[in-house]
């Protein structure tokens, strides 16, 4: 109740504080080029007195092409319009008494031909947005990296960690949401992040990384937002960029197999060839991206002690060799009738496939025999479809728009596993299939207009998902599969959700707040005949509300204040009923009674900046409740550990954000950035169903974590750059026990060619090989202690021209 009243009076507060600072007149304005009709970003602004040019006010338009001068005297002014490319232009305003907000309506800029083709400018972007609300990556500028996969490129940038099963975490948590272009789809999934190991980097302009979303986007996701912003050229003409990239991993060998298994992949080739091609004309865009990363990998090397509390220990190694393909083609085309009017069809088309081989031998640590031999031959296919359409009418005022999407998605996930299992006196094979399509539907509408002192934001979203899936399990001789346990369920979810989000600012206080509202209904169909669960489901009617409290101390400090309500709700693999038999010893296992996690975050942001650098430091504290995890318990006199999805009871996560950005000479500059926090799992009691039911207690936990990361680049002569990149994850807890620490250097270096159009890069990630997953885990009478010693260590060297 009292920090309720507190947050009333704050808002009330500084609102009055900042009607009692507005002062004067506020002029806007909107700026295109002439040739397109397309908005320009960041065109230099300013105004002056007509006698003598005498400096008044000045500022850059937004992504938007918008501009926004306050506090302007009433009086006769000389506006001025310049931009890199463009042809100057400059007009005389008259700003009278009567109206406090005058819209100077639209200037179009003139395209200079000659200045374009006879200056390259470079620069690099502020990652940190003046709202504090988001961070921003160019993954051109990311050269340690470059030419792997999304997944990949992510693991160097600031506040991003990578899990063992490859997912992404933002601030120690990954129930991350993960867009594409603004959009949910399939190839990165619509619950849980998927897919990003199959979208190459090449593919990718930038990453958005968004800790506190606003009202408009999705409630879903506790730990923010990352928004991958796909290559898209808008130039007049006809232009584009290829490349080729070609690597190897795997070029050291981290320990020796254990014996009778099949040779780990070593040296392993990597090629990515990539091309985009955009031709504009007037009032037709038309742009096609393809990308084809094909490779082989260590992609799991893990080798795994258990104790049992009976005193028996297995030793095994989980190694897994993949070959891989995957293919990303986006294209579409923009249409502008007229200066109010787009439309906007686009499609996605993915598909990546991996053959694995895997081998699982089985050893008692004390006689040093083997027990079981478990090796499988995986066939997996997924697929995606994606179709966008999208209609956007700007009113009169600049800034005052209409926008209509339709998103329509399909994913069609399609695994066979082929299986030989080899017993001291016995040999069997085992197969099983899956196929799982997945269809969604997205229908929204969004409305932004503009106030004298910010903007109403309003939209609504309609979803409509629908996962039927098939596993058939075939077993063998003596086989471990649980033949009852396969069978049909489907998954559907409905989600209607309506949002409005107020903006106000003025010279010093900025203030937007926001309230998204969904009803959400989700069942999920199993056969009658399943020898373990049944069919279950949940709906809900909840708000999610958001708040920022901005102060700009002054032009070079600010500080903010976020406030927001998410949720994380059960994706349809959380709750799959099928055991997945890769691992014959260890199943993994969903559970359809799960139900959603709900997450309240509260946060303090700081940044200041100087002339060549700023420092951004953030602290925040979130609260969960039905904290999803993993459970591993074992059935009493058994040697098989079952992993079920589970809701335990509530969790804090308190944290430190700090980022320092320099740059020290005209050569070199670095990023420093540090995470700190505090996470906390009070104590719980669940019962994992399958395959009968066992009670787990677990007891409090809680430690003190984080991590490091160094981005130093040095820009050396005739446009040569190095980057060199450091990364230090401190250890961590994980349910049921902790994971050790984790360190490793990237190094990258590319080269300007030709003018500028071309390129040529080369680096190595995990230079030194020193990356590796180590975990401790305690559950009911067993104690597991795993190290995965998977390919980290990967050079590259790649060319890409542009045209």
């Amino acid at each position: 109740m009292k920090q309720s009243v507190l947050i009333v009076w704050l808002i009330c507060f500084w609102t009055l504080m900042a009607q009692a600072q507005t002062s004067g007149i506020t002029l806007s304005g909107l700026v295109r080029a002439r040739q397109n009709k397309r908005v320009l970003p960041y065109v230099h602004v300013m105004l002056s007195t007509p006698k003598d040019s005498a400096f008044v006010a000045g500022t850059v338009t937004d992504e938007q092409g918008r501009f926004i001068l306050r506090d302007i005297i009433p009086a006769d002014y000389k506006l001025s319009v310049s931009f890199m490319g463009y042809r100057s232009h400059s007009q005389v305003i008259q700003v009278g008494r009567l109206s406090a907000f005058l819209d100077l309506g639209t200037t179009e800029l003139q395209e200079d031909v000659q200045a374009l083709q006879e200056v390259v400018v470079t620069g690099t972007q502020d990652v940190i947005s003046e709202g504090l609300d988001k961070k921003t990556f160019n993954l051109e500028e990311n050269s340690s990296q470059a030419g792997g996969s999304a997944l990949q490129a992510m693991q160097n940038l600031p506040g991003i960690t990578i899990t063992q099963e490859g997912q992404v975490q933002l601030r120690g948590s990954a129930r991350v949401t993960v867009l594409i272009d603004g959009k949910q789809t399939a190839l990165t999934g619509f619950g849980n992040q998927a897919g990003l190991d199959n979208i190459p980097a090449s593919a990718v302009e930038k990453i958005e990384i968004i800790n506190n979303p606003s009202a408009r986007y999705d409630a879903n996701g506790m730990a923010g937002i990352i928004n991958i912003v796909l290559k898209k050229e808008k130039k007049e003409g006809l232009n584009g960029k290829v490349g080729f990239i070609a690597g190897l991993g795997a070029l050291g060998e981290k320990r020796v197999n254990l014996p009778t298994i099949r040779s780990q992949y070593a040296y392993t080739p990597k090629l990515n060839p990539t091309a985009s091609f955009n031709y504009r004309r007037k009032k037709i865009n038309l742009f096609l991206q393809g990308d084809i990363l094909h490779q082989k990998r260590l992609n799991k090397n893990e080798f795994t002690d258990r104790v049992y509390e009976n005193g028996d220990q297995i030793t095994q190694q989980y190694q897994e060799n993949r070959t891989q393909t995957a293919i990303t083609v986006k294209s579409g085309v923009d249409w502008l009738p007229d200066d109010q009017n787009s439309f906007t069809v686009s499609g996605l088309y993915g598909r990546e496939g991996h053959i694995d081989r895997g081998d699982l031998p089985y050893f008692n640590a004390q006689t040093e025999e083997r027990n079981q031999l478990w090796q499988f031959y995986e066939d997996e296919v997924n697929s995606t479809i994606t179709v966008s359409g999208a209609y956007g009418h700007t009113f009169k005022q600049p800034g005052h728009r209409l926008e209509a999407g339709f998103n329509y998605s399909f994913l069609r996930e399609d695994e066979k596993y082929f299986i030989t299992n080899t017993l001291p006196a016995v040999f069997g094979q085992d197969s099983f299939k899956l196929i799982a399509d997945q269809y969604v539907t997205d229908v929204n509408v969004d409305y932004v207009r503009p106030l004298k002192h910010g903007r109403i934001e309003t939209g609504a979203k309609f979803r409509w998902r629908n996962i039927p899936t098939n596993m058939q399990f075939f077993p063998g001789t003596n086989s471990p599969m649980d033949i009852d346990a396969d069978g049909k369920a489907v998954y559907n979810e409905v989600i209607p959700a309506l949002y409005g989000n107020y903006v106000y600012e003025s010279k010093r206080v900025e203030v937007e707040a926001g309230l998204r509202v969904e009803y959400v209904k989700v069942n999920y169909e199993v056969e009658p005949n399943h020898n373990t669960y049944r069919s279950d489901g949940y709906q809900y009617t909840q708000p999610f509300p958001n708040l920022r409290l901005a102060y700009l101390i002054n032009d070079k400090n600010r500080i903010s204040l976020f406030y927001n309500r998410r949720v994380d709700r059960p994706d349809e693999g959380d709750l799959r009923i099928f055991p997945k038999y890769d691992d014959p010893q260890i199943l993994k296992v969903g559970n359809p009674a799960l139900r959603p996690q709900f997450t309240r975050t509260l946060e303090v942001g700081y940044k200041t900046n100087w002339e060549k650098g700023y420092f951004y430091s953030a602290g925040y504290h979130r609260r969960l409740s039905g904290v999803i995890t993993r459970i591993v318990t074992a059935i009493p006199g058994g040697t098989t550990l079952y992993s079920l999805m589970q809701n335990a009871d509530r969790g804090y996560n308190t944290g430190l954000e700090l980022v320092l950005n320099q740059e020290v000479t005209q050569w070199f500059s670095f990023n420093v950035n540090l995470n700190i926090y505090e996470n906390v799992l009070e104590g719980f009691s669940v019962e994992n169903q399958y395959p009968a039911p066992v009670i787990y207690q677990g007891e409090r936990l809680q430690n003190y974590t984080g991590n490091l990361k160094f981005n130093g680049n040095v820009h050396l002569p005739d446009q040569l750059d190095l980057q060199l990149t450091g990364i230090y994850l401190a250890p961590d807890i994980v349910p049921q026990g902790e994971i050790a620490a984790r360190y490793s250097v990237d190094v990258g270096l590319k080269k300007a060619l030709q003018k500028g159009r071309g390129e040529l890069f080369f680096n190595a990630s995990d230079l030194f090989n020193t990356m590796r997953i180590k975990r401790d885990i305690r559950t009911s009478g067993v104690h597991l202690r795993s190290t995965d010693l998977y390919e980290t260590q990967i050079i590259r060297i790649g060319y890409s021209y542009k045209f």
